[in-house]
């Protein structure tokens, strides 16, 4: 039995189809690959699973149990957690704090209470845990600085250590390298191998880096006007024709990504 399931999956917005009768399997440990060109339901299946939207039909299966229409609190408890393009976080607290409240959110489920409850003591297993994410994402030389002053790339960073302050045990990535320089999406590609491989996590990600998807995913589906198109290991996703027509608009997919060794 696969980890995470679509069954059926359609999302409706009035007259509108952002997704249509959409099936995806995703196995334990796996990072899945999710692309498509502008507008193919990328970022409306991660709401839909996240609990953002309610589906309009469908199943959505974790772990042999339905969570379909379950709010976002509810489906982040039971290990689904994602991150946003626009990375969510309090600009005026510190790396430390973001995390801390994340860890605090999950250890008693109120933010309210988290931020001003009336015992300020610090838990000290949680800041333990929560620095330990910290130095994994690279950001314990910045631990006291305030998220509004980080540059992008360690924002992005701090986005996914919030994530993983939750414990998930599926992670959706939403656009992880988007804003960034060769060198800081090569750190962040090796980051999220190694979430997976040291955090026994499985990774759902969407990206439009097509290097980073084809160098790091073991599977990808692809969806184009919020249909499947294709699904299939890198290397033959890029020598589907379909999907070169659809997402790359004919080029050749291969100089695009700069030679074989994208996906060798």
């Amino acid at each position: 039995m696969a980890m995470f399931e679509v069954r059926g999956l359609c999302k409706n917005f009035g007259g509108l189809t952002a997704i249509s009768q959409l099936n995806l399997e995703v196995e334990e440990g796996e990072i899945r690959g999710v692309i498509g060109p502008n507008g193919a339901g990328k970022t409306t299946l991660f709401s839909v699973i996240s609990g953002v939207y309610k589906p309009t039909r469908g199943k959505i299966v974790y772990l042999g149990k339905e969570m379909s229409g379950l709010k976002s609190s509810q489906i982040a408890a039971r290990g689904v957690v994602r991150t946003f393009q626009r990375t969510a976080l309090f600009h005026h607290f510190t790396v430390m704090d973001n995390v801390l409240v994340a860890r605090h959110l999950r250890a008693k489920g109120g933010l309210f209470r988290t931020i001003f409850g009336t015992s300020r003591r610090i838990d000290m297993e949680q800041e333990k845990k929560a620095l330990k994410i910290i130095d994994f994402m690279g950001l314990s030389h910045l631990k006291d600085e305030l998220a509004d002053n980080l540059p992008h790339g360690h924002q992005r960073a701090l986005g996914i250590a919030v994530a993983l302050a939750s414990e998930p045990k599926l992670l959706m990535l939403d656009e992880p390298v988007t804003g960034m320089d060769p060198t800081e999406t090569q750190h962040m590609t090796d980051l999220i191998k190694k979430i997976r491989d040291e955090w026994a996590m499985t990774i759902l990600l969407v990206e439009h880096d097509m290097k980073v998807v084809m160098g790091i995913c073991d599977k990808i589906s692809v969806l184009n006007f919020g249909k499947k198109l294709a699904e299939g290991l890198p290397k033959q996703i890029l020598d589907n024709p379909d999907v070169i027509e659809a997402y790359l608009g004919g080029e050749d997919v291969v100089a695009l990504l700069g030679g074989e060794e994208a996906v060798a």
